[in-house]
C-alpha cells in the first residue's frame, strides 16, 4: 500500500513538472477557408470548427478539422465537395502536423513573422508543406494568421473533365487561429 502511494505521488510530481515545463496554447474554434477562382466559377468555403494546439516551448503545431464542417454559400456545392471530391465519409478529417522554424519565444508578448514546416494530410494523402504566417502573442493568448496553396491533384482529388474548368488547379487556403493558454 505504501508503495502504491509513493508511486502515485511520484507520478503526480512528474506530471506537474512536465506540464509546467511546456507552454500549451489551444483552440477548438479556429477558422480555415479556401478559395478557388476560375473564369467560369468562384468556389469558397469556411470551416469554423478547427482544432489546433501549439506547444510554445517546442514550437510544435497540430491542426485538425472535419471535412464536413466546411460551409458553402451553395448547398449543392457543399454536397458535391463532400461526396464527389473529398469523399468525406472515407476521409473525414484533414490535418497539419509541423513545427515553427524561427527561433522566437512564442510564449512572450510580441508579433512574429513565422514559417511552419510539416505534413499536410488531405483525402488520405500526406505531403510536406511550408506555411507562412504571423503570430501575435500576449503571453496568454495567440492569434495566428496564415496562407498557403494546395493543388487537388497532389492529394489524389479527382476533378471530372466535365467540371475541370470550374475548379482552379491551385486552391488558396487561409486560416485564423485564436489560441489560449
Amino acid at each position: 500500500m505504501n508503495y502504491f502511494r509513493f508511486f502515485l505521488a511520484l507520478w503526480m510530481t512528474c506530471s506537474v513538472s512536465l506540464a509546467t515545463s511546456q507552454t500549451l496554447f489551444r483552440t477548438s474554434s479556429g477558422e480555415i477557408s479556401f478559395y478557388s477562382k476560375t473564369p467560369l466559377e468562384d468556389i469558397q468555403a469556411t470551416n469554423q470548427k478547427v482544432g489546433a494546439i501549439l506547444n510554445a516551448s517546442t514550437k510544435e503545431l497540430a491542426i485538425q478539422m472535419r471535412i464536413t464542417d466546411f460551409q458553402f454559400p451553395n448547398k449543392l456545392m457543399q454536397e458535391h465537395f463532400n461526396e464527389n471530391y473529398l469523399e468525406s465519409e472515407k476521409f473525414p478529417t484533414a490535418k497539419f502536423v509541423g513545427k515553427v522554424k524561427e527561433q522566437v519565444d512564442l510564449s512572450k508578448a510580441g508579433n512574429y513573422a513565422v514559417t511552419a514546416e510539416g505534413n499536410l494530410t488531405i483525402h488520405g494523402v500526406t505531403k510536406p508543406v511550408v506555411v507562412k504566417g504571423s503570430v501575435s502573442s500576449t503571453g496568454t493568448e495567440m492569434r495566428i494568421n496564415f496562407a498557403f496553396q494546395v493543388r487537388p491533384e497532389d492529394h489524389n482529388i479527382e476533378v471530372p473533365s466535365l467540371v475541370f474548368n470550374k475548379i482552379a488547379e491551385t486552391i488558396d487556403v487561409s486560416g485564423k487561429l485564436n489560441l489560449v493558454k
